[in-house]
């Protein structure tokens, strides 16, 4: 019965969890489009046009609104993957891959942290847990890749590699 509780745990996790990707997701788009928009107009004002050979700022404008329609065509694509990214469940067993939401103890304290494709660093708030998103080109999810529960990992620290144990994968 435990184990059944626990899995069915961990599966409403992951359905808050794909939830939450996708509203912050949204969110970062919706800013990175405004702020595109912005500069965009900003680049083909009238009053941005050069004064003199030496007046970049339309230019430099415009080149803040390329990189910013860039970064809003990346979140697009994020959010378009992981609305249909599967999150398998993992038992105690199987490796740890994408879709994993792994959880590691570090000297008695325990961090959250979900496996994916794209996103790497965003922090969310689930279930009144902290997680990061890592992707497989992070250290730690390089690390993390093909373990299991109970196994060692190592990442980098201050000086000395910090060593983690991963508690459980889900």
């Amino acid at each position: 019965m435990r184990k059944l509780l626990r899995k069915f745990f961990f599966a409403v996790n992951k359905s808050l969890l794909r939830e939450s990707i996708l509203q912050q997701l949204q969110a970062e788009l919706t800013l990175q489009a405004n702020a595109a928009e912005l500069s965009r107009d900003e680049a083909t004002s009238e009053e941005s046009r050069s004064e003199n050979k030496w007046d970049t700022h339309s230019q430099e404008a415009a080149y803040l609104a390329e990189g910013q329609a860039r970064l809003v065509a990346e979140i697009g694509a994020s959010l378009e993957l992981y609305a249909a990214l599967p999150f398998p469940e993992f038992g105690p067993e199987d490796p740890i891959a994408l879709g994993a939401l792994v959880e590691l103890d570090t000297g008695g304290e325990h961090f959250w942290y979900f496996l994916g494709p794209r996103a790497g660093g965003l922090e969310l708030k689930v279930g009144g847990r902290d997680i990061l998103l890592l992707t497989p080109s992070a250290p730690l999810g390089r690390e993390l890749i093909g373990k299991r529960a109970g196994e060692v990992v190592k990442s980098a620290g201050r000086g000395e590699p910090v060593v983690q144990r991963i508690v459980s994968v889900a």
